[in-house]
């Protein structure tokens, strides 16, 4: 089974082209993830056809959970399509069919027309408590709301970027921040009935620059979250710590996010690919 290693901005997936074949996708993402006995990543994408779209995305955690959306993988899904020949290289935007919805990637590329990056709408935020969801009543929205966790209290702003998120906002260094002990507790708080992705926060430069370390439902660290970066500029915009465009400062290198208050959220981030092989099951 051939493969392409990718990431964007640290947040590497295995890529296959699996318009004609079929397999446990649940059970290789956790074999392929492995970052001791497999290839090593964040989890496993799937390019598909679709009905709706240009190309349709699934994608796997690390423990083999699916997810709804990608916002890194979905702009490295783009360009694994055009180097294997599924959507036409002179096309843009391409629609991509995801769990989230259906989203346009406008290919960003070099003078030699390579992909670099891309541009994602990536849809608006869904702030409503069901929808998220979060399992708190009489609020329309979850906006500086208490939560304890290790004798540890937080106000935390949750949004859904079709998939759940809670964004920490702290004066505390969060790269000092325990987040590998903290990460899953605040993952499988029962405040989440699917569970939720954990992002904190330090405000800097007036809110242009949001520093940010994340914890991935099913996944645990990773080096960035195109979602999660999102959910971190609507939550800063929300709570008045940023204007409409920020840049998310990640472990794994920088992503811009625009929102203007309203409508969709725009991602716009970088695409490597890392190396090609083959996978001997």
């Amino acid at each position: 089974m051939k493969f392409t290693k990718m990431h964007g901005a640290g947040n590497d997936y295995v890529y296959i082209n699996a318009c004609e074949q079929e397999q446990d996708w649940h059970a290789l993402s956790m074999t392929m993830s492995d970052r001791h006995l497999g290839i090593g990543s964040d989890g496993l994408i799937l390019a598909l056809p679709s009905d709706v779209a240009d190309i349709r995305m699934r994608m796997f955690n690390a423990d083999g959970s699916e997810g709804e959306m990608c916002g890194n993988g979905i702009r490295c899904l783009v360009s694994f399509a055009f180097d294997n020949g599924i959507v036409p290289v002179d096309k843009s935007p391409v629609s991509v069919e995801t769990l989230a919805g259906v989203l346009d990637v406008t290919p960003i590329q070099d003078d030699g027309q390579r992909m670099v990056g891309a541009r994602v709408l990536m849809g608006a935020p869904r702030l409503n408590p069901p929808e998220i969801p979060v399992a708190i009543d009489g609020m329309d929205t979850v906006i500086g709301q208490p939560l304890s966790v290790a004798g540890r209290e937080f106000k935390m702003t949750c949004v859904s970027m079709g998939n759940p998120h809670a964004v920490v906002f702290m004066d505390e260094s969060v790269d000092e921040f325990p987040l590998t002990e903290i990460g899953p507790m605040v993952e499988h708080h029962p405040m989440f009935p699917a569970r939720v992705n954990f992002e904190i926060v330090n405000v800097l430069e007036g809110g242009k620059t949001l520093k940010t370390r994340v914890w991935e439902r099913g996944s645990g660290i990773t080096m960035a979250c195109g979602t999660g970066a999102c959910a971190v500029q609507v939550a800063a915009r929300l709570n008045g710590l940023a204007g409409d465009r920020a840049v998310v400062a990640l472990p794994g290198g920088d992503l811009t996010v625009e929102w203007s208050g309203v409508g969709e959220v725009v991602l716009e981030g970088p695409v490597a690919t890392v190396f090609d092989g083959e996978w001997h099951n």
